[in-house]
């Protein structure tokens, strides 16, 4: 303990004795015959009995750790319980934190290994989306990659959100890429699961459903970015010029 530690219950008990003198001499004023304290000194003696009392409280409340602490409700401090990676002497392994029992899932992580959960087939990614491509598919995919994939990737899918531009040091993949766009909708997929590089996981984020929705309004943004007089209908080409 150092000369901080020992010199505070010191000066706290010296606190106390003196709120106890100055709450006597004020009892023995008033109820001492013919003497009476006004209003004035009584309130001002009051005052002065609660802010050293309160000095006193507070001188326990400190940043100097106390060796062994001062514990009023001990039990809150020490409960009965396990804490993790604790040792205990219940288990033969002495391990408070319990490894799960073979081959059980957590509640909620249990689904099928199959293409549309895991993007894929075998050791193989899958290459076209499981899900069949509706407007509403579409319209729910345009909805969560502008709520997800846009501040990295920016609206166009090109790479230039606004991180980015925070953060020049970090940027994105263009998603317009001849190498993105040749990639199978699976490993996509996989990348939003999962992660890739310095792209983050979305499995947490972003439902399965919903990142089979981002994939195929994805990959309506690529068709754009490379589509050509040729790919408009016949019927439409009058309207472009």
């Amino acid at each position: 303990m150092n000369s901080s530690q020992m010199m505070l219950p010191k000066v706290a008990h010296a606190l106390v004795r003196a709120v106890s003198r100055l709450l006597s001499t004020r009892v023995n004023r008033v109820s001492a015959p013919g003497v009476a304290m006004s209003g004035d000194a009584a309130r001002r003696s009051a005052c002065a009995a609660l802010l050293l009392l309160s000095i006193a409280v507070l001188s326990a409340c400190s940043s100097i750790q106390r060796d062994p602490p001062t514990m009023i409700w001990w039990d809150m401090k020490r409960q009965p319980k396990f804490r993790t990676e604790g040792e205990t002497g219940l288990f033969a392994d002495g391990r408070n934190t319990r490894i799960p029992p073979e081959d059980t899932v957590a509640q909620g992580y249990l689904f099928d290994e199959t293409a549309y959960n895991t993007g894929m087939e075998g050791p193989m990614y899958v290459g076209k989306n499981p899900v069949p491509v509706t407007a509403e598919l579409l319209h729910q995919g345009q909805f969560r990659f502008n709520t997800y994939c846009v501040p990295c990737h920016d609206r166009t899918g090109s790479g230039h959100g606004i991180v980015p531009a925070h953060a020049p040091q970090w940027q994105p993949a263009n998603l317009m890429d001849d190498r993105i766009v040749e990639l199978a909708d699976g490993d996509i997929f996989t990348v939003i699961t999962n992660g890739r590089r310095t792209m983050p996981p979305y499995k947490y984020q972003v439902v399965t459903a919903d990142r089979w929705a981002i994939i195929a309004y994805l990959r309506v943004l690529q068709r754009a970015a490379h589509s050509t007089v040729a790919d408009v209908p016949a019927d439409q080409i009058a309207e472009l010029k």
